[in-house]
């Protein structure tokens, strides 16, 4: 039968509604459980008498979220950030009780810095600072007129704050909660499948130099999503929590084990592309034993123990083929290439065994001791572009002041505290213009319907249930905004515009002149911060940042060449994969500038790691004080290299690399730094790497893919 004459089965009607059916449930089940929240927080609001109840109850919109974990994380930078404003707010109240011009500037200064701090996070942490900058402007705004009154401002804010993030945390966790521990398993699990599947096929020789640069895209952002995962899934429970070093030891080891073997394919793709086809091939054959010991049915949720047994015996033939194929070999030359790969094999094998036990102890039902090893997830930050996002926010919140200032508008702290909230959201978007856009847009339509509900509705309704009944409907349109990826940012605009124009109390007040000024005044607030954004560019996304992370990414390999041994190597990678996870996400992928990051990517960790090697080699062993000096300076020029990427600086590496090697020559004790340093000489010489552009002569030569 020809393909065109396969039946193709047509859904039915049933088939297509349950399948409809299952995938909207979770949205709005987050839907019911978000009004719940709010609901909630307002009758409670209302029974303990807060002034405030709206600002409990925007609480539990900012929080919302679909999994347990992610609302519980987010809460808990909320409540720090929370706590940590209210006393900057009541420290700039008691400095400057009757200075209004001293007392707008530190509060603006302290806004801007901490929007500025939201920058240097990816995750719930920027939250904190946020919250800190909010909290400080709603505790001291309302009392500038009246600074005796700060620390009962206090109270209430932090009362009602700190209720939102209770309540939304209980319904979240108890009303049929989502984990992300689920989801974080099954990535796991994902991620451990697709690498070994990857290595077997490397192993195989199945994978080419550009199939490798696209899988480390891949790996990057696997061990930037599993760590971001990791950070707030130890909210949820025990376990988790038990488990966190395990899951960081082993997003470590993936980071290192990836890495190795890296550069232990550009190796043999170096070694064919120059002819060195005996070295090639006979670490290809040393390697195969591997790539048998990982075809074994590992699926997503197979566990990784049945490899264990398999690599122990792959690790023994390996030893043993390795004297045997080293006899092959017919040259110096030859003999020299196949040791330095021969070390990366080796190197290689250990660190992907490590990596399987560490899975394996992690699939188990029950963790059997401590961490073997502490390590930690550093992230790579720039500040000068923090510092442009404080100076752009604090720039905000000065005008604003000012103008209320010299207008004595009654409403300008309306419009300074939507300010604060959007300058500090958006901050750290890469289209913050964008997403104030959006967001403005559904807070305008928000607005809208609060001015129905509260006019038209509310006024022929009495008691929280019929309150209830009546504004539900409204809201539910904006939660169900949020909770679509394609409606989510005017989802949030909506749901924060009703909320805060709907001014819940127990005895409303149905004030329409008031409600247009106080909504004019945030419409304003709006604008000024957009216009902001649009006259100061956000550092985040632009060519500016991205070259300045590409340096930033190359001052790794200084970092590799001089920083402390200790904990480097885990410094190393995390801060490599963390920098280039922002500069890919920055990048339209499949660019002319995405390809040549990737190319620097690849050489930085290839060479960064080689170095770290090498330096531990080095301090392991008795050194001439001449070939010490000599290694010593080789890896000052790579640095110097690398930071400094010009001809002059490869040419002065290379001359360093090439007088070290014939130094150290044929001496046997110092074989091991010999092979580290043949590693950094092939990728010094390889004219298909980024460091080709600065080559003095470029030959045409053709990558030749990695085939057995």
């Amino acid at each position: 039968m020809s393909v065109t004459e396969i039946p193709t089965a047509v859904p039915t009607t049933r088939d297509v509604f349950v399948t409809t059916l299952r995938e909207e449930s979770t949205t709005w089940l987050f839907v019911a459980k978000s009004l719940l929240a709010f609901y909630i927080t307002g009758w409670l609001a209302m029974r303990l008498d807060l002034p405030q109840p709206s600002t409990a109850m925007l609480t539990t919109i900012i929080v919302a979220n679909r999994q347990s974990g992610m609302v519980l994380a987010k809460s808990f930078y909320r409540a720090i950030g929370t706590v940590v404003g209210a006393l900057a707010g009541f420290l700039i109240v008691a400095l400057f009780p009757q200075q209004r011009v001293l007392f707008l500037t530190a509060l603006s200064l302290w806004i801007g810095a901490c929007a500025g701090g939201a920058t240097l996070y990816r995750n719930f942490k920027s939250y904190a600072f946020v919250l800190a900058g909010y909290t400080a402007a709603i505790v001291a705004l309302p009392v500038i007129n009246n600074p005796l009154e700060v620390f009962h401002s206090v109270v209430w804010r932090l009362s009602e704050v700190l209720l939102g993030i209770g309540v939304s945390a209980a319904v979240s966790d108890v009303v049929f909660p989502s984990r992300i521990r689920d989801d974080l398993r099954r990535i796991c699990r994902a991620q451990f499948a697709n690498f070994i599947d990857f290595v077997q096929r490397a192993m195989c020789g199945k994978v080419a130099r550009a199939d490798l640069e696209n899988a480390h895209l891949r790996f990057v952002r696997d061990a930037v999503a599993v760590e971001d995962l990791r950070s707030s899934v130890i909210f949820e429970d025990p376990e988790a929590r038990a488990r966190s070093g395990h899951m960081l030891l082993l997003n470590q080891r993936f980071m290192a084990t990836s890495t190795t073997l890296q550069t232990l394919h550009h190796l043999i793709n170096r070694l064919k592309r120059k002819g060195h086809e005996i070295a090639a091939d006979a670490l290809i054959q040393l390697y195969r034993p591997l790539a048998d010991a990982l075809d074994a049915p590992i699926e997503a949720g197979a566990a990784a123990r049945v490899l264990l047994p398999r690599m122990d015996s792959a690790r023994q033939v390996i030893r043993e083929r390795r004297a045997m194929l080293r006899a092959k070999m017919s040259s110096a030359y030859d003999m020299l290439d196949f040791d330095t790969g021969a070390t990366l094999v080796d190197r290689f094998v250990d660190e992907l065994y490590a990596y399987v036990e560490t899975a394996s102890q992690l699939q188990a039902p029950r963790l059997f001791g401590a961490v073997a090893e502490r390590v930690r997830f550093e992230r790579g930050n720039d500040y000068l572009g923090s510092a442009l996002a404080m100076v752009r926010t604090s720039l905000v919140m000065g005008a604003l002041s000012f103008y209320w200032i010299v207008s004595a508008w009654p409403s300008g702290a309306s419009a300074m505290l939507l300010a604060t909230v959007f300058a500090g959201l958006f901050a750290a978007a890469p289209n913050p213009t964008q997403w104030v856009l959006h967001t403005s847009l559904g807070f305008v339509l928000g607005t809208c319907a609060s001015f129905v509900c509260q006019f038209f509705v509310l006024p022929l309704m009495d008691g929280f249930g019929l309150l209830v009944a009546t504004s539900a409907p409204f809201l539910m349109i904006g939660m169900a905004m949020m909770a679509w990826p394609m409606t989510a940012r005017e989802g949030v605009g909506y749901c924060m515009g009703f909320t805060l124009t709907l001014v819940v109390h127990n005895q409303m007040n149905y004030d329409v002149v008031f409600f247009w000024n106080d909504t004019l005044a945030q419409f304003i607030g709006l604008g000024v911060t957009g216009l902001a954004f649009t006259l100061i560019p956000p550092a985040i996304g632009s060519l500016w940042l991205r070259r300045r992370q590409l340096e930033q990414l190359r001052r790794q390999v200084r970092l590799a060449a001089t920083a402390p041994l200790p904990g480097l190597r885990a410094r190393f990678e995390s801060v490599n994969h963390d920098l280039f996870g922002q500069i890919v996400a920055q990048t339209e992928r499949g660019s002319q500038a995405s390809r040549n990051q990737v190319a620097w990517m690849l050489s930085i960790n290839e060479v960064g790691r080689t170095l770290i090697e090498l330096r531990n080699d080095m301090a392991g062993r008795p050194l001439p004080e001449d070939v010490h000096e000599a290694i010593e300076r080789t890896i000052d020029a790579i640095a110097q290299l690398y930071e400094h990427p010009d001809t002059a600086t490869y040419a002065y590496a290379r001359d360093a690399l090439a007088a070290t090697t014939a130094m150290i020559g044929s001496d046997d004790a110092m074989w091991p730094l010999l092979n580290h340093l043949n590693v950094l000489r092939l990728a010094m010489l390889d004219e298909q790497s980024v460091l080709g552009a600065y080559m003095p002569a470029r030959p045409n030569a053709q990558g030749v893919a990695h085939a057995a």
